[in-house]
């Protein structure tokens, strides 16, 4: 039986491709993430709302989670995952 690779460039091919249908979303989160990026404390804050998502049973990055950060932030859903993704990633990485 053959066992199926995915090579390393149709990876990035697929990125490629998909990315342009990405680029919308994240230039409109751009302000809060920069925000965010120069704003350790803010960075911070969010950890600390996240974790207490968390204590009370939710997960950061459940669509519960998303929506709870995009109604604190006043931002869409989207933007919420994306600002979720990036400050758990950059700053937080204990929170689920």
């Amino acid at each position: 039986m053959r066992r199926w690779s995915l090579h390393p460039l149709s990876c990035l091919t697929a990125l490629l491709v998909a990315a342009p249908g990405l680029l919308p979303a994240i230039a409109s989160a751009s302000p809060m993430l920069e925000k965010v990026r120069t704003d350790k404390q803010l960075a911070q804050q969010l950890c600390g709302e996240f974790r207490k998502l968390n204590e009370s049973g939710i997960r950061a990055h459940s669509p519960q989670g998303f929506s709870l950060t995009a109604s604190r932030q006043n931002l869409s859903s989207l933007d919420a995952e994306i600002l979720t993704t990036y400050v758990v990633g950059m700053y937080c990485s204990d929170v689920r």
